[in-house]
């Protein structure tokens, strides 16, 4: 018999039993690839604002470090030169499988309020709708090797866990006490255009609570905010020079840390470049190792050179290579960073709700970039001319069609 699992909304889902909607997302995909001319994109609400003289001009000039001494607020682009990869092209299965989990969480009206078991259900609000993003979806595809059913069963823990945590709930007043010293910092992007996430413990000032692991979910969302159109991942620079044995954290600690970067933001680490390891650091790294994903694994460079992963103008000259003058100084960074991503949260949001506040919508145009809505991409697949020449677009335009 098939093992079975329940969804949010009841529905049970099973590994060998696909959801129903398998069969109108495979007729979508087909009937969608039948029409495959491509159109320019209209204006949006993003693409708008990367229009006209003063836009151009802004993208053209490099960025540049203050002339009149250190930087000490965030950098808010990368490096002309640095561009992100791109996301690699969905085969017939995997737009199926993408198009049957759109099709499923579209149909989602409730969701536990917490990861216990038979807990009570909560409806689901409209910033959880909008983390439901088409990239968000194949994230979570991607890391559970193309399962839809543990997908499901992923983003809903996920989605329950940010609840239980309160992750959506921390503001920056709450978390400054813990970032006094600069112990994190985002500041400037590595190669491939991702934001750079500095983790400094021997900057440690406060002493283990659950706040310290809140600030680090903390940081991990404002790095997300950071994010440039086109880029989904970040990369970390944990340096322990100085560090103290008492700053490393205990295997449960890590172990905690870990569920937050493997469990709750899957595919979010491009690249981790840890450095200056005294030995104690390197024997608690073999004890965490078996928690450790091999795919994440794979993404950590121990004391490599830094600066052929990040462009040394933006590579802070306290590592090795980097040739930024910047200086942390709470008192000007931490508002600067607060206001900087508040400012681009508001905007994501509010290009979601101008395109209809949809469940799936692209990650590219609500970050600013030049790209169709979802609605567009609905619109133009209904009038026989498909937006783009991407064929999982054009299944998430024949199940939105469905689930709208």
């Amino acid at each position: 018999m098939a093992e079975t699992q329940s969804a949010p909304n009841g529905t049970l889902l099973s590994e060998k039993k696909p959801l129903d909607t398998t069969s109108a997302a495979h007729s979508s995909v087909s009937s969608f690839k039948s029409t495959s001319s491509q159109i320019a994109p209209a204006d949006t609400p993003a693409s708008s604002q990367t229009t006209g003289a003063g836009a151009s001009q802004e993208e053209e000039e490099e960025w540049q470090p203050p002339k009149n001494g250190p930087l000490k607020t965030p950098i808010t682009k990368p490096m002309k030169a640095a561009k992100p990869p791109g996301s690699p092209k969905l085969n017939s299965e995997q737009q199926t499988k993408y198009a049957t989990v759109l099709a499923s969480v579209s149909s989602w009206e409730t969701l536990p309020a917490t990861t216990a078991k038979n807990a009570p259900q909560a409806a689901l609000e409209d910033h959880e709708r909008m983390w439901l993003t088409r990239e968000c979806l194949l994230r979570y595809l991607r890391a559970t090797k193309w399962n839809t059913a543990a997908a499901l069963k992923r983003l809903q823990s996920t989605l329950s866990w940010r609840r239980e945590y309160g992750a959506d709930t921390f503001t920056a007043d709450y978390i400054s006490p813990e970032n006094e010293t600069g112990k994190q910092l985002v500041l400037g992007y590595d190669n491939d255009a991702r934001p750079c996430l500095y983790l400094n413990p021997a900057k440690q000032n406060t002493k283990m609570s659950d706040r310290q692991i809140h600030h680090l979910c903390y940081m991990l969302d404002r790095t997300v905010d950071m994010m440039p159109s086109g880029q989904e991942s970040a990369c970390l620079l944990i340096n322990f020079k100085g560090a103290a044995s008492g700053t490393v954290p205990s295997v449960g600690q890590a172990r905690a840390v870990l569920n937050i970067l493997q469990g709750h933001n899957p595919e979010r680490l491009g690249k981790a470049l840890i450095s200056e390891l005294p030995w104690y650091v390197s024997t608690f790294f073999k004890m965490i190792s078996p928690f450790i994903d091999p795919v994440t694994r794979e993404k950590m460079k121990f004391n490599e050179e830094l600066k052929n992963y990040v462009p040394k103008e933006q590579l802070w000259n306290a590592y090795n290579g980097g040739e930024l003058d910047f200086v942390y100084d709470h008192a000007a960074y931490w508002p600067a960073f607060a206001a900087e991503t508040d400012k681009r949260r508001a905007a994501y949001r509010e290009r979601w709700e101008r395109a209809g506040k949809r469940i799936g919508e692209y990650e590219e145009y609500l970050r600013g970039g030049n790209h169709p809505t979802l609605q567009q991409v609905l619109e133009e697949a209904e009038g026989g001319n498909p937006v783009g020449d991407k064929d999982a677009d054009l299944a998430a335009a024949g199940v939105a069609k469905m689930s709208v």
